[in-house]
């Protein structure tokens, strides 16, 4: 992996973090591969839910820290970058990291994978309670 692959990758979670904090759903949804998944809430929500998703997700300031990438070949990598979210209307935090993957596309690199693990106050480390996204029924 070289430098360029790493300041690629980071900021592609740089957008993440902004177009997610701005409620640009289609921004958000450009740093993911086609078949991408969200991971969270026991649950996991491929891209076409994502809009849903986030309407009915708290609003705030998504925080995140460099992520620690590791080189799975020349077109795949894993990594875990750490979270802090601020809501916005009460300023309550959530603390925890995502776990991706990512995939080297013919628009560069975009993110195929992100579950989140929230790291409780007593120390416990989990996906999360339900989530207030009701799924449509088949």
């Amino acid at each position: 992996m070289t430098t360029d692959d790493l300041v690629e990758i980071q900021q592609l979670l740089a957008r993440y973090a902004v177009t997610i904090t701005r409620g640009d759903i289609d921004g958000l949804l450009a740093v993911f591969t086609p078949d991408g998944t969200y991971s969270a809430f026991g649950d996991t929500y491929p891209l076409a839910e994502f809009p849903a998703l986030v309407a009915a997700a708290p609003k705030g300031l998504f925080l995140t820290g460099t992520p620690v990438v590791e080189l799975s070949d020349e077109n795949s990598a894993t990594g875990t970058q750490p979270l802090c979210f601020v809501d916005h209307a009460t300023h309550d935090l959530r603390i925890g990291y995502y776990n991706d993957t990512y995939v080297r596309t013919a628009d560069g690199w975009r993110l195929r994978t992100r579950a989140m693990t929230f790291i409780r106050r007593s120390g416990a480390h989990d996906s999360g309670r339900p989530h207030a996204f009701d799924r449509p029924t088949a």
